[in-house]
């Protein structure tokens, strides 16, 4: 193979480089840079060029909405996407497309955690897109087009349909994966009828059950226009605000959810203002009942979550260890299914205290019951669900993090060493950590290249589960007490308070 690869896409050649037993394209555009007259609109074609575009570095990642620092401002050309491929040459391969999304306020496909050369060197094509998230992709505007985040997601697709043949990939054999707000954009695409037949399977890893009403998402947007000094929330009015000013706004304005209790209900609960939105025509329905009331189609999904979600907020943001009873109240005041929810938890879990109530109903409301009831609704769709939870504990900062969320994702794309998997699993992993990363991550490749997990799949009565923990093994769903309190209870979209909310329940929000 050539050291600089070449492959001719639709638009034009690029050319990438050799790396250890594959090749990386990276910084490849899939639309043109949403600013200026396209910023907040859907995403436009990518323009043609002539000659080679260089393809052998990340494409700028756009104003990220996360309490951290990212340098200087880089380029606008933000809708790009990476490829990993075994071989350029090849025909055939299976490909995974990976949505790097986290919270609906981040998106970088240049993560070292999504490094796609243990994946592409084992025989399939990785694809890690990136996409608008915050502000610029979900702000919920009267002049814009909503869920343009999710726009971006299928105008990459749609390129993948057209291109990635020429980079060694199989069109019809596509899967599409993502974890935490990634695996919810991904169950939010099997609803889609834009987004049907641009891929075959589905992964899901913790599956967050964040969504707004028009009605919530349209004060929360308006609050956040105010806090701006947009005289009115509208892409008119947003576009002249400098866009990583935008994203630094947003970061304050989720960290001062609470405020906002009383008006906005559990959305304060999840630190992220504007989310996917309901609006009944780009996301029509959210994925629950749609594929159980078979509006959507089901597909080979697999989805899961781990064992102890919250840990990962309790400990990074300093709670761990001060939850009060009146925490816990709280808590089941606001996220627990109504009306009996809250007392269900108290007769299932008698000797929880307050830390062991908090973390279980954050984990179930926030993402392992919305997994499971994927897993649920897909197979009633007609579709094959394969569920696993994560159980082994992360040996960093001696085992405080549990199986905490996002700990699944370093050991399946075998990025043990990098920044997120040390913070996780410790600069120094074990044989134990090394042989659970094999494990996941043969999983991934049967998946992706077979649509068999390798294990049975669900059915009601069974729920069979991969329990994946120094010795994994299938057992039935180990979180059966959690499953039984949400028994009929669909997630439903963050709503005003004292109004009928959509989850098919007709209850208040």
């Amino acid at each position: 193979m050539f050291e600089h690869p070449r492959v001719r896409t639709t638009e034009g050649v690029v050319q990438g480089r050799r790396r250890r037993g594959h090749a990386v394209f990276r910084g490849v555009p899939y639309a043109q840079p949403p600013v200026g007259t396209l910023r907040f609109a859907a995403p436009a074609p990518p323009l043609p060029w002539d000659g080679t575009r260089q393809a052998a570095e990340f494409g700028p990642v756009m104003p990220l909405s996360l309490p951290i620092d990212l340098g200087p401002p880089q380029g606008t050309d933000w809708l790009t996407l990476d490829i990993g491929t075994p071989d350029p040459g090849a025909a055939g391969l299976p490909v995974l497309v990976w949505i790097p999304v986290g919270g609906y306020v981040s998106a970088a496909s240049s993560d070292p955690m999504y490094d796609p050369a243990a994946l592409a060197e084992a025989g399939i094509v990785v694809v890690t897109i990136n996409c608008r998230v915050g502000a610029e992709g979900f702000a919920f505007l009267d002049d814009a087009p909503p869920n343009r985040g999710f726009l971006d997601q299928i105008a990459a697709l749609e390129w993948i349909q057209r291109n990635i043949a020429a980079f060694g990939g199989d069109p019809g054999q596509v899967t599409v994966g993502g974890v935490s707000a990634g695996a919810g954009s991904v169950a939010a695409l099997l609803t889609m009828k834009r987004a049907r037949g641009l891929f075959r399977r589905a992964m899901t890893h913790s599956v967050p059950g964040l969504h707004s009403t028009p009605a919530l998402a349209r004060q929360a947007t308006a609050a956040f226009a105010e806090r701006l000094g947009a005289a009115a929330p509208t892409a008119a009015a947003l576009r002249d605000i400098d866009p990583w000013r935008l994203a630094a706004e947003l970061t304050s304005f989720n960290a001062g959810l609470h405020a906002h209790r009383e008006s906005w209900g559990r959305l304060t609960e999840t630190g992220t203002a504007l989310c996917p939105v309901v609006d009944g025509e780009v996301l029509p329905e959210t994925p629950w009942p749609a594929l159980a009331g078979a509006r959507a189609s089901g597909t080979e999904l697999l989805v899961g979550h781990t064992r102890d979600e919250f840990r990962f907020f309790s400990v990074m943001s300093g709670r761990r260890g001060t939850f009060t009873e009146h925490d816990a109240r709280a808590t089941l005041e606001l996220l627990a299914p109504r009306p009996h929810g809250a007392d269900a938890y108290r007769a299932a879990f008698p000797q929880a205290g307050p830390e062991e109530l908090v973390e279980t109903v954050y984990s179930d409301a926030l993402f392992r019951m919305p997994s499971q009831k994927l897993a649920e609704a897909n197979a009633a769709a007609g579709g094959t669900s394969y569920l696993f939870e994560l159980c082994w504990t992360a040996p960093a900062l001696g085992g405080a993090l549990g199986a905490c969320h996002s700990l699944d994702i370093p050991l399946a794309f075998g990025t043990l060493d990098s920044p997120v998997g040390a913070q996780l699993i410790g600069d120094e992993p074990t044989a134990e950590a090394f042989a659970l990363s094999r494990e996941i991550q043969g999983t991934w490749l049967r998946f992706v290249t077979t649509g068999d997990a390798g294990w049975a799949p669900h059915r009601p009565g069974e729920r069979l589960t991969r329990v994946w923990d120094a010795e994994p093994e299938t057992l039935p769903y180990p979180e059966q007490a959690s499953r039984r309190i949400w028994e009929g209870h669909f997630p439903a979209p963050f709503d005003l308070p004292q109004r009928v909310g959509l989850g098919g329940r007709g209850r208040p929000e």
